[in-house]
């Protein structure tokens, strides 16, 4: 006769549900996987299959029951730690929709945006556009697959264990987020000099020649010399896109060694 008792019971639980904690808590914020599009059934099965299939392979749990304090607080710690892992890619993606929009307020489209389920915001046209050409070369590269063994080693760096995570590692996240900024700005730089010089032209031609309507003129060469630039510039992004995917990844392991102390 079979005799299950409640150590083993809750050494059964806690060996999926707290990797599963970890691993929805990516899904739920990761770029690509996150997208509102993605129905929430779908996600939370991928999330299983995908806990299913490297639980045997992890370390042992704590021996701690599932319903305790001590069980609560370990589910909380790793859903801190798959969405602090998924925001790391996330923001790779936020300095790309940066970008569209300053190059979108040079050009003078600011004011063409519309609503982005993914974002639950009014969203630039050339944000949405660069964000659809950052993604699809995201998938070209693999991305997806990186990003889940990121989170995948991530257990063999920052194991489940009992105790707090080192608050020092939070700093990591919060320097990260400064690329949405740096980054973004460095990807609109080629087109935003470009159009400030012609922005900077066209107020001297005012100046110069004041019964020319600046506004009846500036404002479809800007638009015709952002659309030409960006059809020479935006394949050339690739590089700087593909390095900074990979400094994406490598920030997601930084992280998960900072939180661990290590």
């Amino acid at each position: 006769m079979i005799s299950v008792d409640i150590e083993q019971l809750y050494a059964w639980m806690n060996a999926f549900l707290w990797p599963f904690f970890r691993i929805l808590a990516l899904v739920g914020t990761a770029p690509l996987l996150s997208d509102s599009a993605i129905p929430l059934r779908v996600k939370v099965g991928f999330s299983v299959l995908l806990t299913v299939a490297i639980a045997p392979a992890l370390a042992p749990m704590p021996s701690v029951p599932t319903a305790s304090f001590a069980g609560l607080w370990i589910g909380l710690q790793q859903v801190l730690i798959g969405m602090a892992l998924g925001l790391v890619m996330r923001i790779v993606f936020a300095a790309v929709q940066t970008a569209g929009e300053f190059i979108g307020l040079q050009m003078g489209l600011s004011f063409a945006s519309f609503f982005d389920p993914a974002t639950g915001a009014n969203t630039a046209v050339l944000a949405r556009i660069m964000n659809i050409v950052a993604m699809l070369l995201f998938l070209a590269l693999n991305g997806h697959l990186m990003m889940l063994g990121g989170i995948i080693r991530s257990f063999d760096v920052l194991p489940i264990q009992v105790g707090s995570l080192d608050p020092n590692g939070w700093g990591i996240l919060f320097e990260w987020s400064s690329e949405v900024m740096v980054s973004g700005m460095l990807l609109a730089l080629p087109l935003i000099i470009v159009l400030l010089t012609i922005n900077l032209s066209l107020g001297i031609l005012n100046r110069t020649a004041q019964q020319l309507s600046v506004f009846a003129v500036g404002f479809p060469i800007s638009l015709m010399t952002g659309l030409v630039l960006l059809a020479v510039v935006l394949p050339q992004s690739a590089p700087f896109l593909a390095r900074f995917f990979e400094r994406g990844y490598s920030t997601m392991a930084r992280l998960a060694q900072a939180l661990a102390g290590s």
